[in-house]
């Protein structure tokens, strides 16, 4: 596909086949995908829970063998999943990103000032603050252990003369795009590991107007590489609607930036085979329980038995004959009760998150046993904390070059879980002060990022302001 496309942006004369050929090379996918597409449906399913996870159910509701098509069927309209997994995730998303990070900007001019701090309240166009949007992808990476950010700038017609005036025409309004894992379907990578050439495929239903009967599913490919994009769009066939350069072409780069977590902390991938068991088992219980609630008659008797049994008739037995019930003595239903209870145990493990699984099993923890647990989980915090501050820092970066911004961008925070742990911080930052080390440049970074931390919910205007002031003052100091 790349040496097509190549032929194209070099202005080579391809004849009707060999366009329609590059248009539906657009369709490959890579092997990775491949292999992956269904187990990141099956993962959404399993986070998603609810009446998603109902409707395929039969899925992942084992059949037993021999079982009859009438009883499985009833088994999958009692159906019903205790979702562990969901809530993990959520509660990572929601504990890490619960105070914003600090966004640190250094040099840059006052209108590069004033557009970081726009983009960071609204870097998607919809009013969607840059924290609310990395919340976002990191609940998508945990569950499919991958996503993707791309970023794009408005178009508009015609080149503007310069900077002023491509500001005035919002050309240089950068924003943020989110993909999924299973929507990047192709891509390469250069020796350097650095993204060479990527395909994103989106689809959605549409209706052409309120009065065509019926919806239709539109489908889209995007294709970027270092210079250029392309956007191809299924109609009779593959048609290419739009190509041009892209705002990363000065700085030769892919604009698509990758989250990705090792499977060491991919929540979804290390429990999902224990939440299925836990399904299956779960409803075995379920079931088994439900029909012990409706006896079965037993006939002791050695004649054809041709009467029928229930609330509303009699039966007639002979001298010899003796009539029962049946039904299970329990020691199973305790077995597989307690089975249950290990398995979720095992969820929260996995997880990380082994506090978090209640006492239901009687096994007591000591004081310092639940402090170790709970350490680890503030240490795959930090890890899950570096992952989006990475990427911040690597995305507001890019931005900030591509504009042409004389800017450094750095994100820092995100490594405090307690509201309680500022207290210790400043004590922290008072004792770092108190050793009298000479240098007006720790003094700065001491005091921005105790202050910036104790006001994570203010505007990023506000905070920008308090940081220029700090600057300012310490320079002074470094004066005098």
């Amino acid at each position: 596909m790349t040496t097509d496309l190549n032929r194209l942006k070099a202005g080579s004369v391809m004849d009707t086949s060999e366009v329609a050929g590059l248009n539906q090379h657009i369709e490959q996918e890579h092997p990775d995908y491949s292999a992956r597409a269904r187990m990141w449906r099956r993962y959404r399913d399993i986070y998603a829970g609810g009446e998603q996870f109902r409707l395929h159910a039969a899925e992942y509701l084992g059949r037993r063998h021999k079982e009859p098509i009438e009883v499985y069927e009833e088994r999958l309209g009692h159906v019903f999943y205790e979702n562990y997994v969901g809530s993990i995730v959520d509660w990572y998303a929601a504990t890490l990103m619960r105070e914003e990070p600090v966004i640190d900007l250094t040099d840059g001019s006052a209108a590069s000032r004033d557009f970081f701090s726009q983009f960071i309240q609204n870097c998607d166009q919809r009013g969607t603050t840059l924290t609310q949007f990395f919340r976002q992808q990191l609940t998508e990476t945990l569950v499919c252990g991958k996503s993707y950010v791309v970023v794009d700038f408005p178009r508009a017609e015609g080149q503007p003369k310069s900077r002023a005036e491509e500001d005035a025409l919002g050309r240089s309004r950068a924003y943020l795009v989110a993909y999924s894992a299973d929507e990047v379907i192709n891509w390469s990578y250069d020796e350097r590991g650095e993204m060479e050439w990527v395909v994103i495929r989106t689809s959605w239903l549409k209706q052409d107007d309120v009065k065509s009967l019926g919806w239709k599913k539109a489908t889209r490919w995007i294709y970027y590489d270092r210079q250029n994009y392309e956007i191809y769009e299924q109609r009779k066939t593959i048609d290419l609607v739009e190509q041009g350069k892209h705002g990363f072409a000065g700085i030769d780069r892919v604009p698509v930036f990758e989250l990705r977590v090792s499977d060491g902390l991919w929540l979804t991938n290390k429990a999902a085979s224990l939440q299925m068991e836990h399904f299956n088992k779960s409803n075995a219980l379920g079931w088994a329980l439900t029909m012990g609630l409706f006896a079965m008659p037993v006939i002791y008797s050695e004649r054809e038995w041709s009467q029928v049994v229930g609330e509303s008739y009699y039966i007639q037995l002979g001298p010899e004959d003796r009539f029962g019930w049946a039904e299970p003595d329990g020691k199973v239903y305790q077995i597989a009760a307690d089975n249950l209870t290990r398995l979720k145990d095992e969820i929260y493990r996995v997880s990380y998150l082994m506090q978090q699984a209640g006492d239901s099993g009687g096994a007591m923890q000591s004081g310092l046993s639940k402090q170790w647990d709970f350490a680890v989980t503030q240490e795959i915090l930090s890890a899950y904390g570096d992952l989006v501050k990475d990427a911040m820092r690597n995305i507001l970066n890019g931005v900030a070059a591509a504009r042409q911004d004389a800017m450094t961008v750095d994100v820092v925070g995100l490594d405090s879980f307690d509201i309680t742990d500022f207290g210790t911080e400043a004590t922290d930052a008072q004792s770092l002060l108190n050793l009298g080390i000479q240098s007006p440049t720790l003094k700065k970074q001491v005091f921005k990022r105790v202050a910036l931390k104790y006001l994570c919910d203010a505007r990023q205007e506000i905070k920008d302001r308090i940081a220029e002031e700090i600057d300012a003052g310490a320079g002074v100091e470094q004066k005098t």
